[in-house]
């Protein structure tokens, strides 16, 4: 992947953003960015986790960052979420149940944060006049099998549809779709290193030897959703360019010549990984460093990207982590684990 092409144009300098699950891993490489490139008017961070709050403030005191604000709340509440947005240009909605496995055994909860989560900041964003609004989803929302893939899905889909309610000068709605984020919490990276720190001896467990995933690193992810508030029209899902690794490739990478017992898969759990399914290639178009699947509603105008340089893609394409066309090996895992 070439990351000259993530490098994103739009200008942040005197901005104000909001990002909901802003505590998390990519919130705290989504704002270490923003001040490092930017000089925002306000940043506010939005998560309901106190301590990780606690944990981020020691980060940006205000003597030194006096553009940063921390709200307790949860995009449950959409009231809370309402103040929080007030006077707010630019959103990031990042918060979401995302564990597979817990999301199969509370599926109120997952179906609460992810569906009933978005239309609260859908409601937010149209009441305070926020420019644009950019929702982070998921490959496990592209024919989901899984409840955190099908309430993605659902998540997706009302962030698209509420480009119809925008008016004429109301908030602009897009998604950015990707793979597994290398490093992040929750992900197999730092499952695999504790459980070599705690258990040297013992195999590392693999759910199945064929098992393949797309995968980006943070840096690359908020870079690609940075430069996605540059080109976003309105209900588009932007699908970067990122390369598939095998997963006992990745064993390899972290633990050269280890052993591994095959646990089978997890509830919910896919073999393989798709970005873009075979029904959404008519509405998707190639886009130099991303794919873009356009949104099937009137508003739309497909020539808009197509008058940029975008081509059509074939009418039987599909975007999958065992089909892709680019590949890291053991050696790029491993520098990019090290990295």
């Amino acid at each position: 992947m070439n990351d000259s092409l993530y490098h994103p144009q739009i200008d942040f300098n005197g901005a104000s953003v909001l990002i909901t699950g802003g505590t998390g891993s990519f919130g705290k490489v989504f704002v270490r960015t923003l001040f490092e490139r930017y000089t925002p008017d306000r940043v506010v961070v939005l998560s309901r986790d106190e301590m990780k709050h606690e944990e981020m403030q020691r980060l940006y005191p205000r003597e030194q960052y006096p553009a940063m604000r921390f709200f307790l709340g949860d995009v449950r509440d959409a009231d809370r979420l309402t103040m929080a947005m007030a006077d707010i240009e630019y959103v990031v909605h990042a918060a979401a149940q995302k564990i597979v496995p817990l999301a199969e055994y509370n599926s109120f909860e997952c179906v609460h944060t992810n569906v009933l989560g978005m239309e609260n900041v859908v409601r937010a964003a149209l009441r305070n006049g926020v420019k644009r609004v950019i929702a982070l989803s998921t490959d496990k929302a592209a024919s989901p099998v899984n409840l955190y893939g099908a309430t993605k899905l659902a998540s997706d889909k009302i962030c698209v549809a509420a480009n119809h309610l925008r008016g004429k000068s109301g908030p602009i709605f897009s998604v950015v779709r990707y793979g597994n984020v290398l490093n992040s919490r929750g992900s197999v990276v730092p499952l695999f290193r504790r459980l070599l720190e705690e258990s040297p001896e013992s195999d590392l467990p693999v759910t199945d030897a064929q098992m393949t995933r797309f995968w980006i690193t943070l840096p690359q992810a908020v870079d690609f959703v940075l430069s996605c508030f540059e080109v976003m029209r309105g209900g588009e899902v932007f699908v970067p360019k990122i390369p598939s690794m095998r997963l006992l490739d990745l064993v390899e990478a972290i633990a050269p010549g280890k052993s591994y017992n095959i646990v089978g898969i997890r509830p919910g759990e896919k073999l393989h990984e798709a970005m873009i399914t075979l029904d959404e290639a008519r509405h998707t178009v190639d886009f130099s460093d991303r794919y873009i699947i356009e949104p099937n509603i009137a508003l739309y105008q497909r020539q808009s990207f197509l008058d940029d340089g975008a081509t059509a893609v074939e009418p039987d394409f599909s975007y999958t982590s065992n089909g892709n066309d680019v590949w890291l090996s053991v050696d790029e895992l491993r520098g990019l684990i090290q990295d």
